[in-house]
């Protein structure tokens, strides 16, 4: 096998596993979990993440009924006051509802199962934060998705390029700039605007990660298409190693959860507040 298939088949392992990461462990990825209740084991999953058009239900499998359940909850960056409200059965499911939310507006939650005799299980430790989001078209959402993970597979591959001293390092490098540029400050904003009504929420006008870290991405990039040009479009002995830098502080900054400190609605600044 050539050593660049080698590299490209590397690039693309290291790449799926830090998408799977990133997302497995972002704000956004649902709650899975069991219980074992009267004997029978329950499954649940709990949304971390909502469109506004509707209200976020889930529903618990239990065929027990004379297990029930309620739901605590209240909106997050708000004056309200904890609500309890009792979930509702429907046939073999218990069906938790939370209510359907403006743009960027979030609710905090946590749900109860109880048997006949009273006992109470929770079902996470600690309440849960969902996040409701305006929809996203599908024209704009698929490109920007396709584009980022084009452009993190070629900023590793880029690395591996300019690691090894191949030829096509700074080549690559403007590719993987462009892409990046493309998916990241291009359908990035576009995405941001339709989800939560604006472009741009990260540095230095708010502390949104995915914005930040796409710009700080981008930055490096830049100053390796700087340090690397030659009038010959190769790179340079030094120009390689910026290169190698800006694969590899794009890998780690990529690592940091999708959504983190993202857009979030502040009730206590509405008038109806």
């Amino acid at each position: 096998m050539k050593k660049s298939a080698v590299l490209w088949i590397l690039a693309i392992v290291i790449t799926l596993a830090s998408v799977v990461y990133q997302r497995l462990t972002g704000p956004t990825h649902a709650i899975r979990g069991e219980v074992v209740i009267a004997g029978e084991t329950v499954g649940y999953k709990l949304l971390r993440t909502h469109e506004t058009t509707e209200d976020a239900v889930m529903t618990i499998d239990i065929s027990n009924t004379d297990v029930s359940g309620c739901m605590e909850y209240w909106r997050y960056k708000s004056h309200d006051t904890l609500s309890r409200v009792e979930l509702t059965r429907d046939g073999n499911h218990l069906r938790v509802t939370i209510p359907k939310q403006p743009s960027a507006g979030k609710v905090v939650y946590q749900v109860f199962l109880r048997d006949r005799d009273n006992q109470i299980y929770p079902l996470t430790e600690t309440p849960i934060i969902i996040r409701f989001k305006d929809p996203v078209p599908i024209v704009v959402i698929v490109p920007h998705v396709i584009l980022m993970f084009g452009a993190m597979l070629l900023a590793t591959r880029t690395g591996f390029e300019a690691l090894c001293k191949r030829d096509r390092a700074y080549r690559m490098t403007v590719w993987t700039t462009a892409i990046m540029f493309i998916g990241g400050l291009i359908f990035g904003p576009i995405v941001q605007k339709y989800a939560f009504g604006e472009f741009w929420t990260g540095w230095p006008w708010g502390h949104d990660l995915t914005d930040t870290k796409t710009a700080f991405a981008m930055i490096f990039w830049i100053l390796a298409l700087w340090r690397a040009r030659t009038s010959d479009g190769n790179s340079t002995i030094r120009g390689r190693w910026w290169i190698v830098l800006a694969s590899a502080v794009t890998f780690v900054i990529f690592l940091i959860p999708h959504s983190a400190w993202g857009s979030e609605l502040d009730y206590t600044r509405l008038p109806s507040q």
